[in-house]
């Protein structure tokens, strides 16, 4: 898409970057949200702190911006050694993983984001990395090539996929500890952005003025921290500093948010779907051509949040609007999403 979306869960810039960075927490008790992750690891990181070993290596899967790259500072920060951060799709030569991996000291932890994209050929260089704490690297080919073991210090691999099932089985067996990043609840938003909110210096705001931002945050903290942000800038310019319900409504209509968080692109699919197709039911590929939009976009970027408000309906003859989706919309729509038999086969 040609436009950065203010709802989308990717971080849209190196600056918001920089901005998420100050808003993290630094230990497992300040971090909100994932109840039985983060006891599962600080049950693992005081284990490991009394045996002096290094923590099992971690492999952290769900949604973007709920908070993985976060848990990875946390647990850095928590063993009181360095973190190094890096992405598949950056790793591309054996060279890049080998230099990483040699420069870890003891008990280090290494990030990997979005690990299913990693090479085939650097993963199998982690096998024995993560297994054995060492590295096989050939030099030289054919008849002159050798390999030479380099040996690796005990460090600790955080590997972060929104694409579980594209991970392998032998790099899947290989993490100790596993957890779902489930998306949060509009309670643990509210204390997410009161913390923000402090650290950004918004100061004294009304729990209800943040619990509107939270409940535009379609669940996930890098959504609520970011609508924070453009709301306290629309009070400091336009509000001489007043941060209030008319504030939040007014900020956020300028971005095109609603109540329930839905953009102007979430409303076109769902307008497309009502008015142009009868609410369904309607192939993705279809919507998509009636949009200009790629499918793929629509699949990854709109569908899940509007499958979660349960506004739409995946049948086995496409999407189909649901009723709360029609009132929402103030539209009529003729498709009942409680006949069974939509439902006999997986949808497209």
């Amino acid at each position: 898409m040609a436009k950065q979306r203010i709802i989308s869960a990717d971080t849209t810039t190196p600056e918001e970057e920089r901005l998420n960075l100050s808003l993290r927490p630094t230990t497992l008790d300040a971090y909100v949200g994932q109840p039985k992750l983060t006891e599962k690891l600080s049950i693992a990181l005081q284990a490991v702190r009394e045996r002096g070993e290094p923590m099992e290596h971690v492999l952290l899967h769900g949604p973007p911006g709920l908070g993985k790259t976060t848990l990875a500072h946390v647990v850095a920060n928590e063993r009181g050694t360095h973190l190094t951060v890096t992405s598949g799709p950056a790793l591309t030569k054996g060279s890049d993983l080998v230099g990483t991996l040699t420069k870890m000291q003891k008990h280090d932890v290494l990030f990997i984001d979005e690990i299913h994209r990693l090479p085939m050929a650097l993963e199998e260089y982690l096998y024995s990395a993560m297994e054995d704490f060492k590295i096989d690297f050939v030099v030289d080919s054919g008849m002159h090539a050798k390999t030479i073991t380099l040996p690796l210090q005990p460090f600790t691999l955080i590997g972060a996929t929104t694409r579980a099932g594209l991970i392998s089985g032998p790099m899947r067996s290989r993490f100790g500890i596993t957890g779902h990043m489930e998306f949060y609840g509009e309670g643990e938003l509210l204390n997410i952005l009161r913390r923000s909110a402090g650290l950004l210096g918004v100061g004294d705001v009304a729990e209800s003025t943040l619990q509107m931002i939270a409940n535009r945050s379609r669940g996930t903290p890098r959504i609520a921290n970011r609508l924070l942000r453009r709301v306290r800038d629309y009070a400091q310019i336009k509000r001489k500093g007043v941060f209030d319900a008319t504030t939040v409504d007014k900020a956020l209509e300028l971005e095109g948010v609603d109540t329930l968080g839905l953009d102007e692109l979430d409303r076109t699919y769902l307008r497309t779907i009502a008015e142009i197709y009868s609410g369904g039911p309607v192939g993705l590929e279809a919507v998509a051509a009636t949009l200009n939009e790629d499918s793929g976009t629509l699949e990854d970027m709109v569908e899940p949040y509007l499958l979660q408000l349960g506004f739409l309906a995946r049948t086995r003859r496409g999407r189909a609007l649901t009723k709360r989706a029609a009132e929402h919309l103030g539209v009529t729509i003729t498709v009942d999403t409680s006949d069974p038999s939509l439902f006999e086969a997986d949808g497209e």
